[in-house]
């Protein structure tokens, strides 16, 4: 009886009467092994989920002050965001798709403030307030937005402004110019330029009445002075002459590889280029005179001429008075062989005759403006390397100097390409010699598993492929067997049977001997099944009319394991 009950409920394997079945063997262990698969089968799909789903955080702020941090965390935790530290503490982690909504947010609360205040500071004048203290909330507020300012820069973590603003005297003798002087906290590893320090200074210095780019003093924050102040009094050129004459080097560099390079190849020329450059800026004023010209093409300014000669011209003589301004007395003729009269004597004086003629002189008046970057002299060196040539013969390479109508060819190339003056003094040097490791192979590209910027990608495929390769043996070893059963009886309910075909009469085959045994063997499983089927019709019976026996056999088992 105890053995009809065990085959009543273990259908699946038939447990001899002597062999107590085991737990998972059992009924209930069968229960507790599938719910326990599928409960390991939805954790597992679950934690796959929240790993593929988990928001990646990304840095909000970083270096922030701890008043300001304080801020930004409890603004965060107001507008219900989750966040994070970084290992170091020194950046806020927020989700990477509500970063910019975020800043946006609390920027618009003036968050950071990163330690400057600025105009705002006025905004909250008590009343009463002093002149003084307005002047000192003005010098802070004007502080702190220029501080604001020059921390936009990308170079710039955090900076200091102090202004020493002297007061206005009526007097000329006690008026004082204000002075500036800024301190910067650089990012790690980076730094300034001469260009963008001239910036900051020139920021500082428009931003001010009456300062001037010589007194502002821009500091690291090592300590090194980063405003050249000798550069202010014009002895060093600034950075955009510096760029210049580079450019200007550089230009010329390019040209003469350009030039040379098919002739040579690519990689066998090399050029370096030094330009002296004149920043000078001149102004010439001269004003020459020439040596006078021949009278033919003289040209005449001013002619004057005053001619007295004749008998009528009588000089005044005499005692000055009224006998000397008598007129004179009638004329006489001449005495023969006498002497004349005084009178006739006086009036016949020598003629007189002036010429006064006036010339233009020649000059010359130039006005000279010599534009600043012009050219002084220009070095240039250029390395040309040996020829390289295949031996037909061997099949290596060798390698042979050039010839010396190549190398002239080349200098004059060079000449023409850099714009070659002797009158100005330039110079050239071409020089042909090998270069060192001229046939070592080249380097190839790493493989691409190698390379280092694939490797997030890489992580995120294998990511893909791991959680690929878990569901498919989650639903191989679990939820296919379990599916199994429902999915047979489902497809026998719905599959249609085919229509018999007519069978064709065949022949009887003769008897063999493994057909006989294959008929006998499905015989007798056919009894077992019999005989199971009888087993269970017993069961049930004996479950109806008497349930208290089959109660007893289940304690029995109970109590035995």
């Amino acid at each position: 009886m105890a053995t009809t009950a065990e085959e009543l409920l273990d259908s699946d394997i038939a447990t001899p009467a002597d062999e107590k079945p085991k737990f998972w063997q059992t009924t209930n262990g069968k229960r507790i092994v599938i719910g326990g698969a599928i409960a390991g089968v939805v954790a597992i799909v679950a934690a796959l989920w929240l790993w593929t789903s988990a928001p990646e955080y990304k840095v909000l702020f970083s270096n922030y002050t701890d008043k300001d941090g304080g801020a930004i965390t409890a603004s965060l935790d107001q507008m219900g965001v989750k966040y994070k530290f970084s290992d170091s503490g020194s950046a806020i982690l927020v989700p990477a798709d509500r970063i910019h909504d975020l800043r946006l947010k609390l920027a618009q609360q003036g968050l950071p403030r990163a330690g400057n205040v600025g105009f705002e500071l006025l905004e909250n004048q008590k009343l009463g307030t002093s002149q003084f203290v307005e002047q000192v909330n003005y010098q802070r507020s004007l502080e702190g937005e220029l501080a604001n300012s020059i921390q936009s820069l990308s170079a710039v973590s955090s900076a200091r402004v102090h202004l020493a603003l002297p007061k206005p005297s009526v007097f000329v003798r006690d008026q004082q110019k204000p002075t500036a002087s800024v301190l910067l906290n650089l990012q790690p590893g980076r730094a300034l330029d001469q260009a963008q320090v001239s910036a900051i200074v020139h920021l500082v210095a428009s931003s001010i009445p009456e300062l001037t780019p010589a007194n502002v003093t821009v500091v690291d924050q090592n300590g090194t002075l980063l405003s050249d102040s000798a550069n202010k009094n014009g002895k060093q050129l600034d950075p955009n002459q510096l760029k210049y004459v580079e450019a200007l080097q550089q230009n010329i560099v390019k040209q003469v590889q350009s030039i040379i390079a098919p002739l040579v190849g690519q990689n066998n020329v090399r050029a370096e280029a030094t330009a002296e450059v004149d920043f000078a800026q001149t102004d010439t004023a001269a004003e020459m005179y020439k040596p006078n010209s021949p009278p033919e093409p003289q040209a005449i300014r001013s002619q004057q001429t005053s001619e007295q000669n004749g008998p009528g011209s009588t000089n005044p003589s005499g005692i000055p008075g009224a006998l000397s301004n008598q007129p004179p007395g009638v004329a006489t003729a001449p005495l023969e062989g006498g002497a004349q009269p005084a009178q006739a004597q006086a009036s016949t004086g020598p003629s007189r005759k002036d010429s006064t003629t006036n010339y233009e002189v020649d000059k010359t008046i130039r006005y000279e403006q010599k534009p600043m970057g012009g050219i002084k002299r220009l070095t240039v060196g250029v390395v040309v390397n040996y020829r390289r040539t295949i031996d037909p013969k061997t099949g290596k390479v060798v390698v042979k100097p050039l010839s010396a109508a190549e190398v002239a060819q080349i200098n004059e190339l060079v000449k023409q390409a850099m714009g070659y003056s002797q009158a100005r003094g330039d110079t050239l040097n071409v020089t042909n010699a090998p270069f060192d490791g001229v046939d070592k192979p080249e380097e190839q590209a790493p493989d691409w598993w190698k390379d280092p910027a694939n490797l997030p990608l890489a992580k995120d495929i294998a990511r893909y492929v791991f959680i690929a390769l878990v569901l498919a043996f989650l639903w191989f070893r679990f939820v296919r067997p379990l599916l199994k059963p429902a999915i047979k009886k489902f497809d026998e309910a719905v599959a249609i049977p085919p229509e018999p075909e007519p069978e064709e009469p065949e022949a009887e085959p003769e008897p063999d001997p493994d057909e006989e045994a294959r008929i006998q063997r499905e015989e007798e499983e056919q009894q077992k099944v019999q005989v199971y089927k009888s087993n269970l019709e017993m069961a049930k019976d004996m479950a109806k009319n008497d349930p208290r026996i089959v109660a007893n056999v289940i304690k029995e088992w109970l109590g035995t394991e």
